[in-house]
Formats: structure tokens, sequence, C-alpha cells
């Protein structure tokens, strides 16, 4: 799928069915694994207070949350920016939870029908480091991604950083050569073409094959070498 779209939410608490609610939700997006450039990133005025531990993570007050817009205000442009795109979530099932209940209150369809397919990729991070930490900060930290500006949570923040540690995840042989063939016929660096290459041929001295030869005399001397010296007989 050529155009994904990486999302997070920040929200009130934990419990979405027990009335939590999204207080900010961001996404970028990539076009054939590249960053675009585009992203969407709106705060949500929640009509409730963050829990304290909620807080401590994102550090969005109620007084800076009570001048942002409600999520009915935002919501069609967000569902316009993942229309018809592969969406990556790490954790899916939570954030899925939270968009699901949020428009669920608007009288709107689920997440999942106004996008082409959810991709979790805590899922397949489990898949390939099963047992290992996997959160967000331990990718970053197992493929090299810096994420020395995630002193608190945010929304679009962290949906960069997963974009980066999902190309990580992701990154196959197939895919590499994927790349390559594409930048070939689009305009980007070009493919070298080594098929006209013709590699040096360094030949043995005469020294060197005589001590090849005495090498493997000697190590036939039991008859059961499987390379025999010149002119020997095979068994």
């Amino acid at each position: 799928m050529t155009r994904q779209i990486i999302l997070d939410t920040e929200t009130t608490g934990l419990n979405a069915a027990g009335g939590d609610r999204i207080i900010e939700v961001a996404a970028v997006e990539l076009l054939k694994r590249r960053p675009s450039g585009r992203h969407f990133q709106r705060y949500v005025n929640p009509l409730r207070s963050s829990h304290p531990d909620a807080l401590r993570v994102h550090g969005l007050t109620d007084e800076f949350l009570a001048g942002m817009p409600l999520f009915e205000h935002i919501v069609d442009e967000l569902l316009e920016f993942v229309r018809d795109a592969e969406v990556i979530i790490h954790n899916a099932a939570f954030d899925v939870a939270f968009l699901d209940a949020e428009l669920e209150r608007l009288g709107r369809p689920p997440f999942e029908s106004h996008c082409a397919l959810i991709t979790d990729s805590l899922t397949i991070a489990r898949e390939q480091f099963p047992g290992k930490f996997n959160s967000l900060d331990a990718l970053c930290k197992r493929f090299g991604v810096d994420n020395t500006r995630r002193t608190l949570h945010g929304a679009l923040l962290d949906a960069e950083l997963l974009a980066e540690v999902y190309v990580w995840l992701t990154r196959g042989q197939d895919s590499l050569a994927m790349e390559l063939d594409e930048a070939s016929h689009e305009g980007g660096e070009p493919v070298q073409d080594l098929s006209g290459l013709r590699l040096r041929v360094q030949r043995a001295s005469e020294q060197e094959l005589r001590e090849h030869e005495a090498i493997l005399q000697a190590l036939d001397k039991g008859g059961n070498a499987v390379w025999k010296p010149v002119g020997a007989s095979a068994s």
C-alpha cells in the first residue's frame, strides 16, 4: 500500500469505556514508506479533567485544553486525512477504542470503516522481539532512533518517532529492493548498473601452487581427502 498514516492519541486516562476522552490526536503521512511532509495534529477539549497519572505523562492541563475545539469540530478533518490509507498505530486496540468511543458519541461509524486497514506496530514488534520490551522508547533505543525530545508524551512527536521505528521494523530485503527499484524509475538516485563490471582475477604464483600441492598431499595420506593432489586418482 503506497499511502500509510502513522497515528497516535493522548487521552485523559486509560478507560475509554469508563468515559475517558481524547485530548490530542496526531498523524503523519508516509508515501511509499517515506515521509511526505504532510501531518495532522489537533488538541481537543475533553470536557473533563485528566487523571493525575495521565497528566504526568502528557502535561496537558485543564486550563490549556479548555480553549481547544471539541472532538466533533475536528473529526471531519481527521477522517479525511486517514481516508483509504493503511493506519499504523502502536498498541492499536487502545487508540482505536478511544476513537470509536468518540465517533459513537457523534453517531458515526467505527474508525476502521474510514480507512483501508489498521496495522498494530506493537504486534509486529512482539513477533520480531518476543519476550523483550517493545514500548516506543525501547524500540527507539533498539533501532537507534533519537527520542531525546520525548520528555513528555505528545501525539505528534510520538507519531513521528513511530514512523521511523516502523520503517526499521518492516525493512527487509524485499522492501529494500522495491525501494531501489522505485528510486530508479521515479526521479530518485539511479540504481548503479554493475552488469558490465569485470573483476580482476589474481592468479596464484608458482610458489603458492607448490605450497598448496604439499598441503593436499599431506591431507591425502589416508587416501580419504575430498580434494586430491594433482595426478592422484579419485577412489
